[in-house]
C-alpha cells in the first residue's frame, strides 16, 4: 500500500516548489532510468496500481491508499492494466500525462492557502521544469507565439508587468526579511495623497506620466485594474480632456 501522507506538509511557496521536484525527479526517474523495473512492476494481473512519487525523491508502484478521503490527492488508478493492450512508447506517454496532473494536484493542495500572488509564483516555478511528458517523449516545449499587435503593446505589457511585480512585493513585504526591499518601498509616494501609505495597500502607475498611486486614492481597485489595458492618472486625463477640447 502506498505511503501518501500528508506528514509531510509543505507551507511556503519554497517549500511546496521543493516538494513538487523532488516528486517530479523519482517519478521521472520511474518512467526513464528505472524504466524497466516499473514496466515489470506494473503487471496486469495485479489489482489496481498507481505511480507515486515521493518527497525523498522515491518513485512506489502500488494499490491506492484505503483511506476515504484519501490524506492526500492520489494519482490515476490502474495504470497497469492499459499495459499490454498498448504500444509500450504509447503507454509511457499516457502514464506521464497523468503524472503530471497528480503532481501539479498535489502541488496545489498544498498550496490551498497562499494567496493569488503566491499561487501565481509556485506554479511560475513549476512551469520552468520541463513537464514529464515532455521528458518521456523527448518533445521540447513549444514557444508562445507572439501576437500581431506585440509590439505595439510591448511598451505597455512592459509597464503593467512592472505595476504587477511592484504590487506583488508591497503584498509580501510583511514576510520579506530583505530589509533592502523595504527601504525601496518606503521611498515610493503616493502621486496624490503624499505619502507611503500602509505597507498591504494596492498601488497603480501611470502609464502616462509614471508615477504611482494608492487604488483608493484614484478609486481604483485590484480588480479593476486588470481590466485597464492602459491607466492614466487624473492629472493626465484632465490634461488630455483639455487638448482634445
Amino acid at each position: 500500500m502506498a505511503t501518501n501522507s500528508s506528514s509531510h506538509s509543505p507551507r511556503t511557496v519554497e517549500e511546496i516548489f521543493k516538494d513538487f521536484s523532488a516528486r517530479h525527479a523519482a517519478v521521472l526517474r520511474a518512467l526513464t532510468t528505472d524504466v524497466e523495473d516499473f514496466y515489470s512492476q506494473c503487471d496486469p494481473e495485479r489489482d489496481n496500481l498507481c505511480l507515486y512519487g515521493h518527497p525523498n525523491e522515491s518513485w512506489e508502484v502500488a494499490v491506492p491508499a484505503e483511506e476515504v478521503p484519501p490524506e492526500l490527492p492520489e494519482p490515476v488508478l490502474g495504470i497497469n492494466f492499459a499495459r499490454d493492450g498498448m504500444e509500450r512508447r504509447d503507454w509511457l506517454s499516457l502514464v506521464a500525462m497523468h503524472t503530471d496532473s497528480w503532481l501539479l494536484s498535489v502541488a496545489f493542495y498544498f498550496g490551498a492557502r497562499l494567496n493569488r500572488n503566491e499561487r501565481s509564483r509556485v506554479f511560475t516555478l513549476i512551469n520552468d521544469l520541463p513537464t514529464v511528458f515532455e521528458a518521456v517523449t523527448g518533445r521540447k516545449p513549444l514557444k508562445d507565439k507572439p501576437s500581431v499587435d506585440s509590439g505595439k503593446k510591448s511598451k505597455n505589457n512592459a509597464k503593467r508587468e512592472k505595476q504587477i511585480k511592484a504590487n506583488q512585493r508591497l503584498q509580501e513585504e510583511s514576510d520579506d526579511e530583505d530589509e533592502g526591499n523595504e527601504d525601496e518601498h518606503e521611498e515610493t509616494l503616493c502621486g496624490s495623497c503624499g505619502t507611503n501609505g500602509n505597507e498591504d495597500e494596492f498601488w497603480i502607475g501611470c502609464d502616462i506620466c509614471e508615477k504611482w498611486y494608492h487604488g483608493k486614492c484614484v478609486k481604483i481597485t485590484p480588480a479593476k485594474a486588470q481590466s485597464i489595458k492602459e491607466y492614466r492618472c487624473p492629472s493626465c486625463s484632465n490634461k488630455r480632456a483639455k487638448h482634445m477640447a
